[in-house]
């Protein structure tokens, strides 16, 4: 844990890397605490039907004990993939700590996939079984003739649903298998888990990460969280276990620090249902996602009806800006620490505001143990406000051991020693970085370079405007121009009127050059499974 009180320097320039040659991930988050404090509470699940289920660490090593001895049962050997393809549940967890145990490899998959992105992750990885629900197994019936590699299928709600053609009964067989098992000796550096990049740019990439990769994520989860864990915390995110927002960001690093985890799915996100969990459940600690908090933000005096009481709010994915973080301080009475990584390479960077000064639209420092910097196209660190690639220098305990089974895309990740992100920054004399966009996201018009996060948080201070998205347009004089995807609040009816009217409150609050100069108002916004806004789709639509 961080030392309380020390300012960011201190932490940085006295922190140390303690990674152990071997580790396994499911004995730190379970086995651990299920010998010093079996009785610990875990888990607090919240049912879809409203029913609420609690786990101790001793239920965790019991159950994901079961489990392993099922896998093993079924074929399933060391190094051996299993998918896992369900959205936050207890059986999501107790599944990913019984691979951990045996040595093979999670796969975390998005229950909301179609078969097509099923078939091209399953078929990628060689998976050998999966853990689903009757939703899943009847996606998976489709494609399965198609995957040889698969031996198994293991379903969570067979007694509801009926258990189909092939497939098995995850909890009739976990509860009749024996409950020991001799988690196996792993190295930090052993594969744990492939997460699959979001796909924005081509298909999806399977990012190999090894069992220390949840050490490397604890100091940047920490410093997010305000010097996480504290007395009292309790920490939940809507963001899905499927991603490392969800799986590494929250539920494995509380695990290690024995804190625990509320889980519940909605059927659709909703902000007036986010307030009355927090409050139901009093949340200490959560992970909101920009999407999320900007449905959020549009519920009017939650404190009216919800006495949540949070100590930390963190968010990453995309930058926030000003307005967001104003109205997070006023209706969390703090200020939401904003985050840095990518599925390769994650919590790079944090800001933290008990450490040091939040800065609007910057994200934040590099945190403790992390080489994060701006360079250039030689890998040559750039010096404070020049514009360059960001990018972290190897080796990193959470970085990422490759592609799977693709070295040439491995490869081209990398500068010499820096692992390259894709995302343009620049560093300021404070050593803040600042997000300016994807390398294919940053405008260039007349002669100005212009990132779109600033606008978007801009245009969302217009009261019209639910949210926003904007590219780059090619525009003859100006190289490109700058264009605004907007969503607009229930009720408000677009016309000529408005759009002269948001482009008058970009251009007084930000700068001529970067008001957009055209405007097209959708019902939604392409998003990726993770809430990002695709807007490579928005560029095929001008």
């Amino acid at each position: 844990m961080l030392p309380t009180g020390d300012r960011y320097e201190t932490l940085r320039d006295h922190f140390v890397w303690r990674v152990p040659a071997r580790y396994n991930i499911g004995v730190d988050v379970c086995d651990r605490w299920a010998d010093a404090d079996p009785q610990r509470l875990a888990l607090i699940h919240k049912r879809r039907d409203g029913g609420v289920e609690e786990y101790r660490f001793a239920d965790i090593r019991a159950l994901s004990n079961r489990f392993a001895n099922v896998l093993a049962a079924h074929g399933v050997e060391r190094g051996d993939r299993v998918g896992v393809l369900l959205p936050q549940a207890p059986e999501t967890a107790i599944s990913h700590i019984a691979v951990y145990k045996m040595g093979g490899v999670a796969v975390p998959l998005f229950a909301l996939f179609g078969v097509e992105a099923l078939e091209y992750r399953l078929a990628n990885c060689g998976a050998r079984a999966v853990v689903t629900d009757a939703s899943g197994a009847a996606k998976i019936a489709e494609i399965r003739h198609r995957l040889p590699d698969l031996r198994a299928v293991f379903v969570i709600d067979a007694v509801e649903s009926g258990v189909a053609d092939g497939c098995l009964d995850w909890h009739g067989l976990t509860d009749a298998a024996p409950d020991a098992f001799t988690p196996v000796d792993t190295a930090a550096d052993d594969p744990a888990i492939i997460i699959y990049t979001s796909g924005t740019t081509g298909q999806p990439k399977g990012a190999l990460h090894a069992h220390r990769v949840l050490l490397g994520h604890l100091p940047g989860v920490e410093m997010s969280h305000d010097l996480f864990p504290q007395p009292g915390d309790r920490i939940w995110t809507p963001a899905d276990w499927a991603w490392i927002g969800g799986l590494l960001d929250v539920l494995l690093p509380a695990w290690h620090h024995g804190v625990t985890v509320v889980s519940h799915r909605f059927e659709k996100f909703d902000g007036e249902q986010a307030f009355r969990l927090l409050a139901e459940f009093q949340v200490r600690n959560s992970f909101l996602p920009p999407t999320a908090l900007k449905m959020m933000r549009s519920v009017v005096n939650p404190a009216a009806r919800h006495a949540y009481r949070l100590r930390s709010v963190a968010s990453g994915g995309e930058t926030l800006g000003a307005e967001l973080l104003d109205w997070g301080r006023q209706t969390f009475g703090m200020t939401i620490n904003e985050f840095y990584g990518q599925t390769e390479c994650n919590m790079l960077v944090s800001s933290a505001a008990t450490l040091m000064p939040s800065k609007p639209g910057i994200m934040g420092r590099p945190a403790p143990g992390h080489d994060v910097a701006v360079i250039d196209e030689r890998g040559e660190r750039l010096p404070p406000g020049a514009l360059g690639l960001i990018a972290v220098r190897r080796p990193d305990p959470v970085m990422f051991l490759g592609y799977w089974n693709n070295p040439t895309a491995t490869a081209a990740k990398f500068i010499g020693d820096w692992l390259v992100t894709g995302d343009q920054g620049e560093l300021d004399a404070d050593g803040y970085i600042r997000f300016v966009g994807r390398d294919d996201d940053v405008i260039t018009s007349a002669g100005y370079r212009i990132g779109p996060g600033e606008i978007e948080d801009c245009l969302i201070g217009h009261p019209a405007v639910r949210m926003a998205a904007v590219v780059g347009v090619p525009d003859p004089l100006r190289t490109e121009i700058v264009k605004a995807f907007v969503v607009l609040q229930d009720g408000v009816t677009a016309d000529d009127a408005l759009v002269a009217s948001i482009q008058e409150h970009v251009k007084t609050r930000l700068a001529a050059h970067e008001y957009p100069r055209a405007i097209a108002f959708l019902d939604s916004l392409p998003m990726t499974t993770t809430g990002k806004i695709i807007r490579r789709e928005l560029r095929d639509r001008t």
